[in-house]
């Protein structure tokens, strides 16, 4: 006899939930990295050393930091600005607020908030309050605030 499954709460889900797929960035510094980061409105999750590891979260979007480790032959000195040519899209609930958190916490806007509208259909756009900013590898955010639809 099987059971029917059950959807856990809501509150349930957000304890367990796992990204399928979680980027991991290589940081020079993990405690500086971990500033902006939290500045920007994400928790850690889980911490670790030997070597300096942190697992991160903001709602649903998830993020793992890992510090160099000098000598490690597999994985040679990057140059900065590292993850060039790659950016990561954070989908949050306010913009303005991490804004104020940054410029706060003393980290500069790489672009500053803007209104985008981009075509998801024929006749229907999609809005977003974006913003940019670099952590201290360089590596780009774009944080969204999902603005709804407009027909186009």
């Amino acid at each position: 006899m099987s059971l029917p499954l059950q959807k856990p709460a809501p509150a349930a889900v957000a304890d367990i939930y796992w990204n399928p797929l979680v980027p991991e960035l290589a940081v020079t510094d993990l405690a500086a990295s971990l500033r902006f980061y939290r500045a920007a409105g994400f928790t850690v999750r889980f911490r670790r050393s030997e070597p300096e590891f942190a697992y991160l979260e903001l709602g649903q979007a998830q993020l793992m930091l890992e510090e160099d480790t000098p000598g490690d032959a597999a994985n040679p000195p990057l140059e900065r600005p590292r993850g060039r040519g790659t950016s990561f899209q954070v989908e949050v609930d306010d913009a303005r607020s991490i804004v104020a958190s940054l410029r706060e916490s003393g980290f500069p806007l790489h672009r500053e908030p803007v209104e985008s509208w981009y075509a998801v259909t024929d006749n229907r756009d999609e809005g977003q309050l974006e913003l940019q900013a670099r952590d201290p590898d360089g590596y780009l955010f774009r944080f969204v605030e999902v603005l709804g639809m407009r027909n186009s």
